[in-house]
């Protein structure tokens, strides 16, 4: 077998897309699974809209995801000489020619909507380089099979396609040209891309066969759709792979997702480590249909991976996070308490940015009670005054350990014909402002009894004391 060479080669006009990112893990476990080699080429040759900051930005973001390339990153705008000098040598041996035709005059010529763009007006007229002058292909007669591993072997009849443009006027290359040159020097076997571009893949295969390269297997692979079955857009969905870091998906997490969007293992397995995605990978598996990128499941498949950190490894994940908060919130930070409320968290997260609310309690002297749960939780229910009396009571004697606490929590509840849930439901609202959040008891615990105790009694001077104004307030001691 021919040595297996990848290549994932991205427009650095913005941010990596995660469809983007796909066709970039697909090419490294291609590679990977066969020993072979993956190589990152950047493709800056557009001028206008390239930019170093999105360069740096895709770099950071295949970095982060875990897809180191073995060879690279290599600028494409490096290469531009050799890319001018393949076209010329075309030129020379009669496989292209310059052509001087403005687009008005070639609209003018092919007037039927069925025809070519290109007429091969300049075919024959043996022009010599000049101002304005572009250099054409010249499509022999026939046609071109490609061999795809997804699509079995698409014909594409040479009448359709015509003397496409290989290089600019003002003597760039195209895109096509440009892609087939830099393959063929880096010895690229399998070209693995987006299904967009197999409409160009015959231009360059006759570019290939033109220069006496090899012309590598491809593998167009299907498209990201959202909900609607809608090609995944910027406009309307979050495609960058920033978003994601962002909002504390971890990167296992997303590649684990992305590999599943399109293939999936024989035994149907959907979580699995980077060496069983490696093992189990099969790039000629990937169903041709458009796959949806299901936010929710992958928000699922980020909280199990969470859950399955060890606990030191989640603080050192949820750090980043936490400190951000504490920074804009004006918080101080205990260590110690952080260590101990960590593993509580990492039971109730789905995202590493959920952490900081969750914990908040613990590092602030007044809670910020949410509105909604004073109205549900406090003032309509009838026993909740009764419940929050009674708690400082019963709380002021007991042991303080979470499982003692819960213990004086359900006969406490059970003076007052009351189930475990509604007991404690406005003790949390209290202690903590909200109405969900970490485990009641443990968090009891952690704060201390003071802290608690503080927190009950001031809700129930400002939400209970039979005030009209309920307007929410911060509720603690400080």
């Amino acid at each position: 077998m021919t040595d297996v060479r990848v290549r994932f080669a991205p427009s650095p006009t913005g941010y990596l897309h995660v469809g983007g990112a796909r066709t970039a893990l697909y090419n490294w476990l291609h590679a990977q699974r066969h020993g072979g080699t993956f190589v990152l080429r950047v493709e800056d040759t557009d001028a206008a809209r390239n930019t170093t900051e999105s360069t740096d930005a895709i770099l950071a973001s295949l970095s982060w995801l875990g897809l180191r390339w073995d060879e690279g990153p290599y600028l494409q705008s490096e290469a531009r000489a050799e890319h001018v000098a393949v076209a010329q040598r075309l030129v020379d041996e009669g496989r292209a020619y310059y052509c001087d035709c403005a687009r008005a005059e070639i609209e003018e010529r092919v007037r039927d909507p069925h025809a070519t763009r290109y007429d091969g007006h300049c075919r024959d007229r043996g022009l010599a380089p000049g101002t304005g002058r572009v250099v054409r292909f010249r499509v022999p007669d026939g046609r071109t099979v490609v061999r795809d591993l997804l699509r079995g072997e698409p014909a594409f009849d040479h009448a359709g396609i015509d003397d496409f443009v290989v290089l600019r006027s003002d003597g760039t290359p195209v895109f096509v040209l440009a892609n087939a040159v830099d393959d063929a020097r880096m010895r690229i076997s399998h070209v693995i891309r987006g299904e967009e571009h197999l409409p160009t893949t015959p231009k360059y295969i006759l570019l290939c066969e033109a220069m006496g390269a090899p012309v590598p297997t491809f593998a167009h692979l299907p498209v990201l759709v959202n909900e609607k079955r809608q090609k995944l857009s910027k406009r309307r969905d979050h495609v960058a792979v920033e978003y994601y870091r962002e909002q504390g998906f971890l990167p296992d997490a997303l590649v684990n997702y992305l590999a599943l969007l399109g293939w999936s293992p024989r035994d149907d397995r959907e979580i699995l480590s980077r060496d069983e995605l490696v093992a189990a990978f099969d790039v000629g598996s990937v169903n041709l249909s458009a796959a949806f990128f299901d936010e929710a499941k992958l928000r699922h498949f980020n909280g199990v991976y969470i859950r399955e950190r060890a606990p030191d490894r989640f603080l050192d994940d949820a750090r980043p996070w936490v400190d951000d908060a504490a920074r804009a919130r004006g918080w101080t930070i205990d260590d110690a308490v952080l260590e101990r409320v960590a593993p509580l968290a990492q039971t109730r997260v789905a995202l590493l940015s959920e952490v900081p609310d969750l914990v908040e309690p613990f590092f602030v002297d007044d809670v910020v009670v949410d509105g909604a749960a004073v109205e549900e939780v406090l003032l309509r229910p009838p026993y909740a005054r009764s419940v929050l009396t009674a708690a400082l009571s019963d709380y002021a004697d007991c042991d303080w350990v979470a499982e003692r606490i819960k213990d004086c929590t359900h006969e406490l509840g059970a003076r007052h014909d009351l189930n475990l849930r509604k007991t404690q439901a406005p003790i949390r609202v209290a202690v903590t402002g909200r109405k969900v959040g970490l485990p009641l008891f443990e968090t009891l615990e952690v704060l201390g009894r003071d802290r608690a105790l503080a927190r009950i009694t001031a809700a129930l001077e400002r939400y209970l004391s039979h005030d009209e104004d309920v307007t929410p307030r911060a509720t603690g001691a400080r």
